[in-house]
């Protein structure tokens, strides 16, 4: 019952009245319209809680949806998924293409858990087809929060807008204390460079704390990224380093 309605609050919209409806950042509404945007909020995080208390560790992976397969940057993130699978970990993304299937991929082909988080888009995104467990969301809100919640480390790769936006909110919540201090770590390092000119201009401002910058490690090397991740969380937490087997279908249909 409480999947059929979850599925029923985060049907896929098909028209443009579908698409308004799901539109609220512009101002006020009716309060019978607020009320069911609360709903659908509250349901969202309900479903998600629901569907990830007991997937076991995870480390979620960040990166553009449109990085293709046979790239650099697809095959590292292919690596990663393999390489947190034998740490003991499950993987978690975004559920969509580019680096996301990557690393789902990585994972689902070590014999790990794979996880995705999918928001639902009148366009463009799809989950791809290396999940174990898929959540479908609504809203950007609700599914960054599970991204965030579930996870002891987080893997930022090259990415656009939104992977922007979900590095700096893990540091924003690092820096403010609202999550423990857990790794975080930047695969790309040309990449990035320009990313971490403009950090050091704002440590230079005197607009971000020169401590702040040490909240992330940079790096080309997976090896050491995988590092960074066992000293940090592995060895200082005590998460045992045993494959997280793959979720069944048992876990699917709960």
């Amino acid at each position: 019952m409480l999947d059929w309605i979850a599925n029923l609050l985060r049907k896929k919209p098909h028209t443009e009245e579908e698409i308004e409806e799901r539109v609220f950042l512009e101002g006020p509404h009716s309060r019978l319209r607020e009320l069911w945007f609360l709903i659908r909020v509250f349901w969202g995080f309900l479903y998600g809680f629901r569907k990830l208390h007991f997937v076991g560790p995870l480390v979620t992976v960040f990166g553009s949806a449109r990085t293709e397969e046979g790239t650099p940057y697809y095959e590292n993130a292919v690596q990663v998924g393999k390489e947190l699978v034998d740490m003991g970990f499950g993987v978690m993304t975004g559920g969509g293409p580019g680096i996301m299937e990557a690393a789902n991929r990585g994972a689902h082909e070590a014999g790990g858990t794979s996880i995705g988080c999918n928001i639902i888009l009148p366009f463009e995104q799809e989950p791809n087809p290396y999940l174990d467990v898929m959540i479908n969301f609504n809203y950007f809100f609700v599914r960054k929060v599970m991204l965030l919640k579930y996870s002891y480390a987080f893997v930022v790769m090259p990415g656009g807008a939104g992977t922007m936006d979900e590095l700096f909110e893990v540091i924003t919540l690092i820096q403010t204390k609202k999550i423990f201090n857990f790794p975080v770590v930047l695969i790309g390092k040309e990449y990035f460079q320009e990313l971490m000119e403009m950090l050091e201009h704002m440590v230079e401002e005197e607009t971000i704390s020169p401590e702040d910058i040490d909240l992330f490690y940079v790096t080309d090397s997976i090896e050491e990224a995988m590092n960074h991740i066992k000293v940090n969380i592995v060895d200082k937490y005590g998460v045992i380093e045993k494959k997280v087997p793959q979720a069944s279908s048992i876990l699917l249909e709960k």
